[in-house]
């Protein structure tokens, strides 16, 4: 019977299309998987999508959708790009997926009934894209700690997790199982910055947003985001409070949970407390892998440095963004993505390295041979070295896999691939093909590097599988099990080799990136500042007549897009004022509404509709905000 491996990733939050830096870690996870199952293991391998919260809510409300239409989209996004980069995922699990909020409702129901939840108040600061609330001494310069935004100042009745209870009892597990977080660093900082100096009990439900997972005792409450997103790693295999699945009971505890270092302490502390309450077994090893950057900053919209994998694997190919990615980030340090880099280690590694031996040995097999090799007997002192690397580099792999040192595992695999070029320098194969008594030699060192490229393709396969399967095609071989890597000489001889066809087309760099340059939009021009005005004396601000007016009917002017007519009472009369304002509010955003206005403007008609007024905005980058008046100010106040 195999033995089993569970591996998941974060779940990817439905907010927006991904970056290529959230793609990373489901090629990252994808990888492991792969080399697992090659290696012989049950793997299941679970992905997917965080659909609720406050943040989607708005978003949705912003695009004039409902949530639901929302997080279709984008759920559909992610999918499309995991599937875009040929990962092997065994489930796409959705917080949205009725099973899964139904089995949320029952463990909130469970820990509640058992006195792990109580309800309180919260009042603090919230920051609505992180999803979390802070005190005031956690927040850095008066803003969030984890992401630098504005935050709100929150207090509404909430259901809490007591996180407190089981302080001690976590921080005994940790001790006790080194290999819990991954790297050791990420460990220290969990155990020094958030576990000693105590952990406080946790929001566990909202009641301001009703995006989420209804508390079915209690209606006015939604399950925030924790107790909802965690719980997928074990609602997707058939966890069940009532009585869990086989699935789950083959599956669990999961061997793996890989997430990006960002949110290690909900993973590493809320997290393992939920399954403590629960009753159930903790996660073997959560590892925290570093960020990808553009060139040295963070991928934002509004920095203009984002790159999606879609569009890569378009312009370089799938297994050129999944080779890219996994071999240039470090293990600990945030790694880095321009399209300079990218092209200089797709022409090094993939065009040079890799795909120029495979294209010459073939080729050789082809010319000297006839694609058939003959014998492969006479052995010298030079090749036990090439013979020796390809034989044992499965020792030196595991290793680095089984510590998810992944950029180190594929540089392993590499080595065989450059020791091999270095090889036909030191036989020099097209020398021996012209004295007719080395044609066995020639052979020899031939079949030498068909086996050890042999090697490196299943090797390789993990993390570059159509790459690695047309090494296999071009060979012809079809010995591809991992115990062959193991010994020497699996290939067959008298195997007739296939065409040599290039693996990657080198890329020149200067006209890629003019190329790229010219198809990226313009950007717009940028408004010439507006004229400074000249100064004046108090006595014009004081002629005019600014004054407190309600709203009290609005509709939109007929054949214009951006005029409403508006109904105010000024105090002393009532009045009627055309504003350009149609595309940012609606009549009903305005009705009731307290406004200023310029009392004394000289009346005009506008598209044939009378106004007497003018009411005060600013106009921003892309929005006019009409200046609102307090609500305990009356109509008719004169504004000073």
């Amino acid at each position: 019977m195999k033995e089993k491996f569970y591996i998941t990733t974060a779940i990817a939050y439905t907010s927006k299309k991904p970056h290529i830096g959230n793609s990373y870690e489901v090629v990252l996870t994808d990888a492991i998987a792969r080399f697992k199952r090659m290696q012989g293991y049950d793997v299941f391998f679970l992905t997917g999508t965080d659909e609720h919260g406050q943040k989607i809510e708005e978003i949705a409300k912003e695009s004039g959708v409902t949530p639901k239409e929302h997080v279709d989209m984008v759920a559909g996004q992610i999918k499309d790009i995991c599937d875009t980069l040929n990962t092997t995922y065994d489930k796409f699990i959705r917080t949205t997926d009725a099973d899964h909020e139904k089995v949320v409702q029952k463990i909130f129901n469970k820990l509640y009934e058992q006195g792990d939840i109580y309800k309180s108040e919260y009042e603090g600061w919230y920051c609505t894209p992180c999803e979390s609330f802070w005190t005031e001494t956690q927040l850095i310069d008066g803003k969030c700690p984890d992401c630098g935004r504005e935050v709100k100042k929150t207090k509404e009745e909430a259901y809490f997790l007591k996180l407190s209870k089981y302080q001690k009892q976590l921080e005994e597990y940790i001790e006790s199982q080194p290999d819990f977080i991954f790297p050791e660093g990420r460990k220290k900082e969990m155990i020094n910055n958030f576990i000693k100096p105590g952990i406080q009990d946790l929001c566990v439900s909202r009641t301001s947003f009703k995006w989420g997972v209804p508390v079915t005792f209690d209606e006015k409450h939604v399950i925030y985001v924790w107790i909802d997103a965690l719980s997928n790693y074990i609602t997707a295999i058939g966890y069940d409070p009532d009585g869990s699945s086989n699935l789950y009971k083959k599956y669990w505890p999961a061997d793996v949970h890989v997430i990006g270092k960002d949110i290690l302490r909900f993973h590493t502390i809320y997290w393992p407390i939920m399954l403590m309450a629960l009753g159930e077994p903790l996660p073997k090893k959560v590892f925290g892998h570093p960020w990808l950057l553009s060139g040295a900053d963070k991928m934002s919209k509004s920095r203009g440095n984002v790159i999606y994998a879609d569009d890569l694997a378009k312009q370089f190919g799938v297994d050129a963004v999944r080779y890219y990615l996994l071999s240039e980030m470090p293990y600990t340090a945030d790694g880095s993505i321009t399209y300079e880099s990218m092209i200089e280690k797709y022409n090094s590694d993939l065009a040079n390295t890799i795909g120029n031996l495979v294209n010459r040995t073939v080729t050789m097999v082809n010319k000297y041979f006839d694609g058939t090799l003959p014998c492969c007997n006479c052995n010298e002192e030079l090749d036990n070295e090439l013979i020796d690397l390809a034989s044992n580099t499965y020792k030196k792999l595991e290793s680095l896999m089984d510590e998810f040192r992944i950029s180190d595992a594929l540089d392993t695999i590499l080595n065989i691939a450059k020791r091999c070029n270095k090889y036909i320098d030191e036989t020099a194969p097209w020398v021996l093909a012209k004295d007719e008594e080395k044609k066995g030699r020639l052979s020899t060192a031939l079949y030498n590097l068909i086996e050890s490229i042999r090697i490196m393709a299943i090797l390789i396969k993990p993390f570059i599988p159509t790459t690695a399967d047309e090494i296999m095609k071009q060979i012809n071989c079809d010995i591809t099990d991992y115990e062959s890597v193991k010994t020497f000489g699996a290939y067959k001889l008298g195997t007739k080799v296939g065409t040599a066809t290039p693996l990657f087309n080198r890329i020149d760099a200067e006209k890629f990136l003019k190329e790229l340059e010219e198809s990226m939009p313009k950007p717009e021009p940028e408004k010439p500042a507006e004229p400074e005005l000249p100064e004046v004396e108090i006595d014009h601000f004081g002629a005019l007549d600014l004054r407190v007016a309600k709203i009290l009917a609005c509709e939109k002017v007929e054949k214009s897009d951006k005029l409403l007519k508006l109904q105010v009472d000024i105090g002393s009369e009532k009045r009627q004022i055309v504003s350009g304002i149609a595309k940012d509010y609606t009549p009903d955003d305005l009705v009731g509404k307290k406004v200023i206005i310029i009392k004394n403007l000289k009346p005009a008609k506008i598209r044939g509709v009378e106004s007497k007024g003018m009411l005060l905005a600013s106009s921003g980058k892309d929005k006019i905000n009409v200046i609102f008046a307090p609500e305990n100010a009356e109509p008719g106040e004169k504004v000073r």
